[in-house]
């Protein structure tokens, strides 16, 4: 003999199934309805996150902003020593982009650890780069392009964390 069960919601114990089912009449548990259905949810948000805000989310979203850092940290350090004559047109170039990225990214985020998470990125790198190794090579050298893209970056991001807008962080939002 073959039951068949009514789908229900899930959560729900209502194993009435009907006629043949396994708790309404003429099922093993005799005559009578069975128990009540499960009361449907509230409308509107629920206790959890909503899609998209997971800490997972959040974690790899921030992951990948540091990781844009370090790439804009390792393009801009072997980039920033093109000249114009005198002067280090390169390294005054990315200043824009150095204030423009973690400005941008601080707003999509919609806080200031969306703006500081690339700055962090991007002086880890550069800095890094700017120091000597032991046989004395260093990438970014201590001339005026030099100076104007690690002074001058630091300058812009520092900016650009300090005019981002902070709405609160997504995570913590209900």
């Amino acid at each position: 003999m073959i039951f068949l069960q009514a789908s229900t919601s899930p959560g729900s114990t209502d194993n009435s199934g009907g006629p043949g089912g396994l708790g309404g009449p003429g099922g093993p548990g005799g005559p009578g309805p069975g128990p009540a259905p499960a009361p449907a949810p509230a409308p509107g948000p629920g206790p959890g996150p909503e899609p998209g805000e997971s800490p997972a989310v959040t974690g790899a979203a921030y992951g990948m902003l540091f990781v844009l850092g370090v790439a804009l940290g390792v393009v801009g350090g072997f980039e920033h020593a093109w000249y114009a004559g005198d002067v280090p047109i390169a390294a005054i170039m990315w200043l824009p982009v150095l204030f423009a990225v973690p400005y941008a990214m601080g707003r999509l985020i919609g806080g200031k650890t969306g703006a500081l998470v690339p700055a962090g990125g991007w002086m880890l790198v550069s800095f890094f780069l700017a120091s000597k190794r032991a046989e004395g090579d260093l990438v970014i050298a201590a001339n005026s392009a030099g100076y104007w893209y690690l002074y001058g970056g630091v300058a812009a991001l520092v900016l650009a964390i300090m005019v981002t807008r902070s709405r609160g962080s997504w995570l913590l939002r209900h």
